[in-house]
């Protein structure tokens, strides 16, 4: 599973770009920059993350069934699991 943290802590701005870092071929392990938010990936995330994240009554969990992404918005960041194929 990947993980692509886009850090920001505006819900609106996420969505603006959500798309575009979907599709946007991001380095692995190096930073970043879409429409001016910093965005990095990191390709070695263990499932139990996610549950141990969203469990937290500070972790917001979103989901977009169709691409069976995983989004958890915390602190001032996104993070949007992806599996790998």
């Amino acid at each position: 599973m990947k993980c692509v943290t886009v850090y920001t802590n505006e819900f609106e701005k996420f969505s603006d770009i959500f798309e575009q870092v979907l599709e946007s071929d991001i380095p692995e392990n190096e930073d970043t920059e879409v429409e001016g938010v910093t965005v990095g990936l990191v390709t070695d995330i263990p499932e139990e993350y996610i549950e141990q994240m969203r469990v937290k009554p500070e972790v917001v969990v979103m989901r977009d069934k169709k691409r069976n992404i995983t989004i958890l918005q915390h602190g001032k960041i996104f993070e949007i699991f992806i599996p790998s194929v």
